[in-house]
């Protein structure tokens, strides 16, 4: 890895947290499509098209995993660790959450259970790695 490990650790939260917002684009697209109701905004749920029903959801799922990797990552940044598994574990998060967006707003199932696993897989991956750096 070219940048410090640290680095990519923050980086990596800072896109975390963007990218909790990327299915919201597409709910605002399907809103604009039925009407805004600014009376009642989540009443509109049933009215939106399926895509972005499905956006709703993912954008609901971002919220709830990036909390964790935020946890982990920040265990990571505090514990200095400094390996390249860490480095990767928090890029390939980053990269399957963007994807996990995509395929739950295409319907693609399989796909995005895929990226879900692996996303924990790496959030995981770096609550150990801070682990053992503090208890090894």
């Amino acid at each position: 890895m070219q940048l410090p490990v640290s680095t990519i650790l923050l980086d990596s939260i800072a896109a975390a947290a963007a990218l909790v917002y990327v299915p919201y684009l597409v709910v605002a697209y399907g809103r604009l499509q039925v009407g805004y109701d600014l009376k009642a905004p989540r009443a509109m749920f049933d009215k939106l098209p399926a895509y972005a029903q499905r956006a709703t959801w993912a954008h609901q799922n971002s919220f709830e995993t990036f909390v964790v990797f935020a946890a982990a990552a920040f265990m990571a940044y505090a514990t200095g660790q400094n390996s390249d598994e860490a480095g990767w574990a928090a890029l390939i998060f980053v990269i399957t959450r963007l994807l996990f967006s995509v395929f739950y707003i295409l319907n693609v199932p399989l796909a995005r259970s895929l990226m879900f696993g692996i996303g924990s897989f790496c959030t995981g991956t770096l609550f150990v790695l801070s682990l053992i750096t503090v208890n090894g």
